[in-house]
């Protein structure tokens, strides 16, 4: 067998050290190269992988450009919704690229960040689509163990778990509780890998809830992560259907539900 301790995924590993690259670093460059100067982004923002929220939002003519925003990869939006706030990020597909994103969002003033990504059906609860506030991750992609050593899941906050406690009891379409797995490969879920997550009662499959959750416990960040379960992996006609404005209108309300029992919590 080989020794699993000398690949570079779990090698040369020291947790508790400070990273040489910054993303602090980063976006001071950035700012220099593309003139940008030095402002604030709201304090609640919002991931948004696939780019329906931020795509909607836009052509409703409800959410401008955030000036000061210097990521070399992305733009921020900002958008108000129930009299809160929102920085919005679109297409950040996947854990590495959430990350890195995420990193940069908490240098610049950030103090809570909510993805809302969409997912494929693992352990049914209903018809797509609904919604699953993940409260762990199987860590089958490779950011995390950069920030966490090895398990098998990444979990929310649990202060932060208890603060969103019965917020979405009465929600519809449906808010349920539970796991999900993250992979960095969408077209190697495989029989074998699916059984697997039925056996542990996983709901659902997406790709950057592992990642954030180790990423918010290394670095003490509060990170909310929802799954839109959107569809059944392509394997039913008429899949991948999330409902009126692609599913936007519902996750606003979602993530907005949590933003507010947040701001609660930290009255």
């Amino acid at each position: 067998m080989p020794n699993l301790d000398n690949s570079p995924i779990l090698g040369n590993k020291n947790y508790l050290s400070q990273s040489v690259f910054t993303p602090e670093n980063l976006l001071r460059e950035a700012r220099r190269q593309k003139s940008i100067r030095e402002g604030r982004i709201p304090k609640i923002c919002i991931l948004d992988p696939d780019g329906d929220i931020v795509q909607n939002l836009f052509e409703a003519g409800l959410a401008k450009r955030n000036p000061y925003w210097a990521c070399y990869h992305t733009h921020m939006y900002n958008f108000t919704y129930e009299g809160i706030e929102f920085g919005i990020v679109g297409n950040a597909v996947g854990a590495s690229f959430a990350v890195l994103v995420a990193e940069e969002m908490f240098a610049c003033g950030c103090e809570l960040l909510i993805s809302m990504t969409s997912a494929g059906q693992i352990v049914t609860k209903g018809r797509p689509p609904y919604f699953v506030l993940i409260d762990k991750a199987l860590r089958d992609e490779g950011t995390s163990y950069h920030y966490l050593p090895p398990s098998q899941f990444s979990t929310i906050n649990s202060k932060l778990m208890e603060c969103l406690k019965g917020v979405f009891e009465k929600s519809q379409p449906p808010v349920f509780q539970g796991a999900t797995w993250t992979t960095d490969a969408p077209f190697r879920e495989t029989e074998t890998a699916i059984a697997y997550c039925r056996s542990e009662g996983i709901l659902g499959v997406e790709m950057e809830a592992s990642a954030l959750y180790a990423f918010a416990e290394a670095k003490g960040y509060p990170v909310i992560c929802f799954a839109h379960i959107t569809n059944q992996m392509g394997n039913v006609d008429t899949d991948f259907e999330k409902g009126e404005a692609q599913g936007s209108l519902d996750a606003i309300e979602v993530i907005s539900q949590a933003a507010e029992a947040w701001l609660s919590c930290t009255d």
